[in-house]
């Protein structure tokens, strides 16, 4: 059986290189924001000239979409271990597992969360490079709508929906769409303050909300 090549000397330290930029990239994500995130800071915090971390990443756009693609490889890994945990028949434990696992990443890592379902960042646009991975999260859902989908009307509302899910009744592209912002939407209002003096005791709220946008019900 083959085996690869071993890595050169030059490929192994920019493999660290990279890695370096790329945590301090994140780190700026929790201190300063995506918005004023930029390669010259990276260079900063590590003590190097800019030109050379400009090597490695162009333009801000470029760091800003390499952080994307790992943080959506990262949640997506988190959501499609709770979802293999959960017996492939339990679409109710399926669901419950997913949104706990979501809500834990995001309590864990809020700045990160922010990033990917928060506001826009200024100025920038995510290229199709990210798309696969931003998939792999909510491919879960969509797991889960084929598996409880029945015969029902297919109209044209949710044919966007459809290219990426597959050909789901309108009653289970809607049941989706709903569970997803729900959730989404619960969390981004623990997570940026909206619930103060309204709920006591986040947990069970979360499970409450978890029962009450269960798609499949």
């Amino acid at each position: 059986m083959p085996t690869s090549a071993p890595l050169t000397a030059r490929a192994v330290a920019r493999r660290e290189l990279t890695a370096a930029i790329v945590a301090s990239a994140r780190r700026q994500l929790a201190e300063i924001g995506p918005a004023q995130l930029s390669v010259r800071a990276v260079a900063r915090d590590l003590g190097m000239a800019s030109s050379a971390v400009y090597r490695y990443f162009p333009s801000r756009d470029e760091l800003l979409t390499e952080l994307l693609v790992i943080l959506y490889g990262e949640l997506g890994d988190l959501v499609d271990a709770a979802d293999a945990a959960c017996e492939p028949t339990d679409l109710t434990g399926r669901w419950r597992a997913l949104g706990s696992a979501l809500r834990a990443w995001a309590v864990a890592a809020p700045h990160e969360y922010a990033f990917l379902y928060g506001s826009p960042v200024p100025g920038y646009a995510a290229p199709e490079a990210t798309i696969t991975p931003s998939a792999r999260v909510t491919g879960v859902l969509i797991g889960l709508a084929l598996d409880l989908d029945a015969p029902g009307p297919r109209t044209s509302t949710f044919d966007d929906f459809r290219a990426l899910a597959g050909d789901l009744s309108d009653e289970a592209a809607l049941r989706a769409i709903t569970a997803w912002g729900g959730l989404l939407g619960a969390i981004s209002l623990e997570l940026f303050g909206h619930l103060t003096n309204a709920v006591t005791d986040y947990d069970a709220h979360f499970a409450l909300v978890l029962d009450r946008l269960d798609p499949t019900s």
